[in-house]
C-alpha cells in the first residue's frame, strides 16, 4: 500500500490519468446499461429487419443516403427526429427501429430521442455503416437530383 502512495505523490499527472480513464470507462459502462436502446450487430440487425419487420432508419445527411443506404431504409436527419417531425416513422412504433449513422456513434442521440418520442424498440448498429461495409453487404443509391 505504501507503494500505491508514494507512486500517487510522486506522480500526479498520471494518476489524475488513470483516475480519469476508470471515471470515463465506469460511466461508459453505467450508461450503456441505463439506455433506453440497444447497440446491435450486424447478424442481429438483419434478423431483426427480415424476422420481425424491422426498420432501418439512416440519419446521415442527404447527400450521403444518395451515395449509398441499406435497401429500405427510412431517411430522417437527426434534427427532424429531435423535433419529432417523423411522420413516415410513425407508422413504425412498435416495430423494431434500428438506427444508422456512419461509425455509430452519432446515432445514439438519435435512438434517445426516438425512446422519447415513444418508440419501444430501438436499436443502434455497432459502427454503422461502417461495419455494414466491412461485411461486404449491399448498399443500394438514390436516384434524384445531385
Amino acid at each position: 500500500m505504501q507503494q500505491y502512495i508514494e507512486f500517487l505523490t510522486s506522480n500526479p499527472i498520471l494518476s489524475l490519468v488513470w483516475i480519469g480513464l476508470v471515471v470515463a470507462i465506469i460511466g461508459s459502462m453505467v450508461k450503456e446499461k441505463t439506455a433506453t436502446y440497444k447497440i446491435i450487430g450486424i447478424n442481429d440487425a438483419t434478423a431483426l429487419a427480415n424476422r420481425e419487420e424491422g426498420v432501418f432508419v439512416d440519419i446521415r445527411s442527404r447527400d450521403e443516403y444518395r451515395k449509398g443506404h441499406i435497401a429500405g431504409s427510412l431517411h430522417a436527419l437527426p434534427s427532424q427526429i429531435k423535433e419529432q417531425n417523423i411522420a413516415e416513422l410513425e407508422k413504425h412504433k412498435t416495430a423494431p427501429i434500428i438506427v444508422v449513422c456512419k461509425t455509430g456513434q452519432t446515432a445514439q442521440t438519435t435512438a434517445n430521442d426516438l425512446s422519447k418520442a415513444g418508440f419501444t424498440n430501438v436499436n443502434v448498429l455497432k459502427d454503422g455503416l461502417i461495419a455494414w461495409n466491412e461485411a461486404n453487404l449491399p448498399l443500394v443509391k438514390s436516384k434524384g437530383k445531385k
